[in-house]
């Protein structure tokens, strides 16, 4: 039990495992350089330097934005996860030259004497040397969600966690020959969990795909049919294929889920999956601990009433404080008092305290058994006792019962000798997150193993609706979904909830449609947050909290969370926004297309001037509005709301455009003709802007006046209008383009409010 000396630790096996909280330099290089529109991209560039004028080209430079900044982008998010995954690093107790120290986990090798106490995560496999109640929780391993009770000479297996009681053990097996080594590394790794976001972008990808290619061939077949020369088909056929591509839509979400992850890590957040950004965002009900989450981390002891004169009460409590060599918070509290183990009291034999048990309790060789715990799980209801404790309880007090007993079995009712109350801190932000939320419409429930009536002190303190009316889970059905989902929909106050009932609460919640965020600190909360849609955990809490929850708030404040559900929503509702904006590009170039081939005439714009409306009417409003703020709780069904504005948005542009193209007067140059096509297709897509924009904030009517003032300025300035080969100037043509361009923005704007995604 002395551990290994210095010169063992040195020759050792280290724990050597590969940290990888996200992509490489050289696969964030090559996953924004070597992309399926990249290639597109760089051919239809190559085909236009060829066989074009390279201003025509000038969308090519859009592979070199897209590739820096997604890059840049990427590699500060990746940063900001390893800075942040380190300070999340828990350290290791083990015990080497007769002496306890803490270590990094790399730090650990082969042979070390582990040293364990509630809530710990086992790094490494090995060997039990030496158990004083010591239960741990392998349900992240074996699903089996009760504790198991380890003795020496039993091997625990990385990935488990304690639960209860302390102990030691040697380790066998480090680094990659852990049996969980990747389950252990799975709560900071870079991940690709499930999106609805990233998969609707990816199915709009695959669609497209397919039409670019048929499409493209038949513009060429059809310009050369017109007689146009080979490289003039080259041109039409680009322009067509070039604006079919929504290239800045895969930058944007990448964009906008890195910045999400660089804004949270600057609040001491760590987000361990880019996609729990999109779940922020679905929150509809987020459930809450008590302790660590409401109340600060910690108590102070207050008060020790006695019951009985004749009892050592002091020397009972300070021997409970000091029995167990990792003490819990309730231990640490009576430690401020009684700092020192009584004469006389030599324990023979411990409980350590569980959630599910709710009390501790020692045997001690002269002195007897002795137990501290919840007075409802302890005393019998309608005793003096019971009664006192509860009315203290009522107050928002935490109260403990102190109690003899025969055994330590827990079969029997022990007798009261006295009640022991703690005051809990409670955290001074939490009325202000508790309103934030209110506001927000996430309905909140507060789920805590304490007594009903302390739970509700607490919420009735930081006015969480129906926090006067808690339920005690004890008299939950067990067995019944449906009824216990009720319950929840009714009730918002939970007290005595074990942590199976706080997994089967979040179950029950997600068979009613919801979207549950949980936030927990403690060993008793990680079932629940491993189910959870989105598992928070405080950074103070317990490694095994911290390893499978998504979110972890390093600070500790609870106030960071209304920006954890903020960052989330402002990712998920500008994504959509301006995924209107692409996929209506890709639509009204889809129909352009068609028509042309259908109508056997020229393509109505030549690449430069999709590049120079594209720019003004969609890249650079699109930045701007992905990292926009924004309170709008994200819904489901981003796939169909997004088509039901972009088809018909898309369609009736792409008509106006090849009929401003048509309608021009005769006589027109060619030049002229398309110059009143892009005169349309500006104030269309414009208009189709001004809607995506709304509700127009000042900032936003900002935003859109000044592109509107950029094309008007592009169409003052003689240089800028002879480089994008802009000709317009003949009254007639103009006056028709506008006039199309209004009935265009007019039926649009009726057509996405029948569609029903207009909204004021």
């Amino acid at each position: 039990m002395t551990g290994l000396t210095s010169a063992q630790v040195a020759t050792a096996k280290p724990n050597d495992v590969p940290k990888q909280t996200s992509r490489s330099l050289s696969a964030i290089i090559r996953a924004n350089v070597f992309t399926f529109f990249n290639l597109v991209i760089g051919v239809l560039w190559a085909l236009i330097l060829i066989f074009g004028d390279w201003r025509d080209s000038l969308f090519g430079l859009v592979i070199v934005a897209n590739a820096a900044i997604g890059i840049v982008q990427e590699w500060r998010a990746k940063r900001t996860l390893d800075q942040l995954a380190v300070v999340n690093e828990t350290p290791v107790q083990v015990r080497r030259d007769g002496h306890d120290q803490e270590i990094h986990p790399s730090q650990v090798v082969q042979g070390d004497l582990i040293l364990l106490g509630p809530g710990d995560k086992l790094l490494v496999d090995g060997d039990v040397t030496a158990a004083e109640g010591l239960e741990v929780d392998e349900s992240l391993l074996t699903g089996e969600s009760d504790p198991v009770h380890k003795k020496p000479g039993d091997e625990v297996l990385s990935g488990s966690f304690v639960s209860a009681g302390s102990g030691a053990y040697v380790a066998t097996k480090v680094g990659t020959d852990a049996y969980a080594v990747k389950l252990a590394q799975e709560a900071s790794k870079f991940s690709l969990a499930h999106s609805e976001l990233r998969d609707g972008v990816t199915k709009f990808i695959k669609y497209i795909t397919w039409l670019v290619v048929p499409l493209g061939a038949l513009l060429i077949w059809n310009l050369l049919r017109n007689s146009a020369d080979f490289a003039t088909a080259i041109t039409g056929a680009v322009a067509g294929v070039v604006t079919m591509i929504p290239e800045g839509l895969v930058l944007m979400t990448s964009i906008a889920f890195a910045v999400g992850v660089v804004r949270l890590g600057r609040r001491n957040c760590l987000v361990q999956e880019l996609p729990a950004i999109e779940g922020l965002a679905r929150v509809d009900v987020l459930c809450v601990d008590k302790t660590g989450t409401l109340t600060q981390g910690g108590m102070d002891l207050d008060e020790v009433i006695p019951l009985r004169a004749d009892e050592p009460v002091e020397e009972a409590l300070a021997a409970l404080a000091n029995v167990d060599p990792r003490p819990n918070a309730t231990a640490q509290a009576l430690q401020a008092r009684y700092a020192s183990m009584p004469d006389g009291w030599r324990s023979t034999d411990v409980v350590p305290f569980s959630s599910a048990r709710k009390w501790s309790g020692a045997v001690f060789a002269d002195q007897g058994a002795w137990l501290i715990g919840a007075p409802d799980m302890l005393l019998d209801v309608g005793t003096h006792a019971y009664d006192q404790a509860r009315s203290i309880a009522m107050t928002g007090t935490r109260v403990l019962a102190l109690c003899r007993t025969d055994e330590l079995d827990g079969k029997e009712t022990p007798e009261a000798v006295a009640l022991v109350t703690f005051k809990q801190r409670l955290r001074p932000d939490a009325h202000e997150t508790m309103e934030y939320f209110a506001k927000q419409g996430v309905a909140v429930k507060v789920i805590s193993g304490d007594s009903p009536d302390a739970v509700s002190a607490i919420a009735v303190k930081l006015g969480i609706p129906g926090g006067a009316d808690a339920v005690d889970a004890r008299a939950l059905p067990a067995d019944d979904q449906a009824g216990l989902a009720r319950a929840l929909e009714d009730n918002t106050v939970f007290g005595r909830v074990t942590p199976q009932q706080k997994r089967a609460f979040v179950a029950a919640l997600q068979s009613r449609g919801h979207t549950v965020a949980m936030t927990g600190d403690g060993v008793n909360d990680v079932l629940a947050l491993k189910d959870a849609d989105l598992g928070i955990a405080m950074g103070a809490g317990s490694p095994a909290t911290k390893a499978v929850a998504q979110v972890v708030l390093l600070d500790n404040r609870f106030a960071t969370l209304p920006h954890v559900v903020g960052e989330g929503r402002r990712v998920l509702a500008n994504i959509e926004r301006v995924s209107r904006l692409f996929l209506t590009k890709t639509f009204y170039a889809i129909m352009i297309s068609f028509l042309v081939v259908v109508l056997a005439t020229d393509y109505p714009f030549a690449p430069r001037h999709s590049t120079l409306v594209n720019a003004l009417t969609i890249g650079i409003p699109a930045f701007f509005l992905a990292l926009a703020p924004t309170f709008e709780r994200s819904r489901p069904g981003f796939v169909p709301r997004v088509l039901r504005f972009a088809v018909p948005a898309g369609l009736i542009t792409g008509i106006a455009v090849v009929a401003a193209f048509l309608l021009s007067a005769p006589g027109s140059s060619l030049a002229e003709s398309k110059s009143a096509a892009v005169l349309t297709l500006f104030f269309a897509s414009w208009w189709v802007l001004v809607l995506v924009a709304r509700p127009l904030t000042m900032w936003r009517i900002g935003l859109v006046v000044i592109m509107g003032a950029a094309f008007l300025l592009a169409l003052a300035l003689p240089a800028v209008r002879e480089f994008f080969a802009l000709q317009p100037g003949d009254v007639g043509n103009d006056l028709i383009s506008l006039a199309v361009a209004g009935v265009a923005a007019a039926g649009i704007t009726i057509a996405v409010k029948l569609a029903g995604t207009l909204r004021t």
